[in-house]
């Protein structure tokens, strides 16, 4: 009657023991896996070219319409505030618009279009653009910077940002963007 006591025991033991092991091993894998926030990717999905134009210097403008998309591989939505997105020729500014602030819901992409208004007019006197625009295409780049927080089940909060830098070659002639290329 003592042994089998006894055995009782050190079997409720060992069952308590494998119950915490288990449950570290399920509190490590979630830490792991679930916790773990990264920063949201920012990228442009397409972009077209409209209202082309060039003005009696025979600088060209455009409006480039873009769909922008912030991918969100998180567990938890990514709340972002105003920001904005540059468009540049060689490191000159030529448009940038404005990103309101929104959310991207955890483990989604939201999509949404922009339109930057174009226009090189502080380019007329440099000569590497006149031969660009000669050529019949333009090296275009962006940049940008979403700031926000990812929130995890509405209680932890890491501040995160998702960055943008992409390529493109605009074809005058053909008034259509060409090799859009996103990092």
């Amino acid at each position: 009657m003592k042994e089998e006591g006894k055995r009782s025991r050190k079997k409720c033991l060992l069952y308590v023991a494998a119950f915490v092991v288990f449950q570290t091993a399920i509190i490590l894998v979630f830490a792991l896996t679930v916790m773990r926030v990264k920063s949201p990717k920012l990228r442009f999905g397409s972009a077209t070219v409209a209202n082309f134009s060039t003005g009696a210097n025979k600088l060209p403008s455009f409006d480039l319409v873009t769909q922008v998309t912030v991918k969100n591989t998180n567990f938890g939505h990514f709340k972002y505030e105003n920001n904005s997105l540059t468009i540049l020729y060689s490191g000159v500014p030529v448009g940038e618009a404005a990103i309101m602030k929104g959310r991207a819901r955890a483990r989604q992409t939201k999509k949404f279009d922009i339109v930057f208004s174009v226009s090189f007019s502080s380019l007329s006197t440099n000569p590497n653009f006149s031969n660009d625009v000669n050529s019949g295409v333009l090296m275009l780049s962006s940049q940008g910077k979403l700031s926000g927080k990812v929130q995890l089940m509405k209680v932890i909060k890491k501040k995160k940002s998702a960055e943008m830098s992409c390529t493109m070659a605009i074809n005058l002639t053909t008034r259509a963007v060409q090799d859009l290329k996103c990092k």
